[in-house]
């Protein structure tokens, strides 16, 4: 009797994961691409929203991919399975270290929150509680956008929404950089040689540079947290040999200093940009976290 209840259970656990992740081709939902949320000047600075097809007023997820500040794009995002979650997904572009140095990349960012929420009623998502979340350099615009939340200094004056609040209410970061200023000394070679240049290009000059301090300290999440910091999930895989994973133990300590709340996962067998963070466990991990944070 006792092994037919766990056998129960165990087949309840297994049809509940593939039931929230489905494989990717059987995702159902409604995709708009391209839609234009603010223009700098030069172009218009496009998102992608993808909305469950059976979830009424889903709540918001908004992904910032990857690429050393200074590559990548909006297409293709990994979590797109958390659709099945009931959850509206967008992707975000925005500018690249190429193209404008640190804020830009705040200024497009808090922008697409601002449209998003001002857009609520547009779309049909519920933009009252908005997640953020990034994977490496997406990873630490992720949480530098919640932790600076209501940092006029980030803010900027794109978009037609500037008076609609940029605030996020939760954070998942993965591999993301925290603190500009110690990751350089943490790191393995071949760690310097990727973000040593990649902050260069994203500040300006060098990140050792004194004349650049101050705009340092604000780049780095480590720094900004505060008493009103969101809650965020930390997810870092111990054999990072690109952002080493005493960036998210610092991240993690800050939080815990101001009181706030902050939940982790460090997986031991993952590197920077392995397939664990997006299997189904740790697909799970966000839903829960999700689900305590929004």
């Amino acid at each position: 009797m006792k092994i037919r209840k766990v056998r129960v259970l165990q087949a309840l656990l297994l049809c509940s994961s593939i039931l929230l992740f489905p494989l990717a081709g059987y995702t159902q939902m409604n995709k708009q691409t391209d839609i234009a949320f603010a223009n700098n000047g030069q172009r218009d600075l496009l998102l992608d929203l993808y909305m469950p097809t059976d979830s009424n007023q889903p709540k918001l997820i908004i992904w910032l991919h990857g690429g050393v500040w200074r590559a990548g794009n909006k297409s293709n995002p990994p979590i797109l399975e958390i659709v099945n979650a009931g959850y509206a997904l967008d992707s975000v572009d925005f500018r690249n270290s190429g193209e404008a140095i640190f804020p830009a990349q705040l200024h497009d960012i808090k922008a697409a929150i601002r449209y998003l929420r001002g857009s609520a009623d547009k779309y049909g998502y519920d933009a009252t509680s908005i997640a953020v979340w990034g994977h490496s350099s997406g990873g630490h615009l992720a949480a530098l956008t919640g932790t600076t939340n209501g940092n006029i200094q980030l803010e900027g004056t794109l978009g037609d929404f500037t008076h609609i609040s940029s605030d996020v209410q939760a954070i998942l970061d993965y591999s993301g950089p925290s603190n500009f200023h110690s990751i350089l000394h943490q790191s393995t070679a071949h760690g310097v040689n990727v973000r040593a240049p990649g902050m260069q290009d994203l500040l300006g000059k060098p990140v050792d540079d004194p004349t650049i301090k101050a705009m340092a300290d604000l780049a780095s999440p480590a720094l900004q947290v505060n008493a009103n910091a969101p809650p965020i999930l930390i997810m870092h895989g111990v054999q990072d040999n690109q952002v080493p994973i005493n960036q998210a133990i610092e991240l993690q300590q800050a939080y815990e200093r101001a009181g706030r709340p902050v939940e982790t996962n460090w997986i031991v067998t993952a590197q920077h940009g392995s397939g664990e963070y997006y299997d189904a466990t740790n697909m799970q991990r966000a839903v829960d976290f999700l689900r305590r944070a929004l």
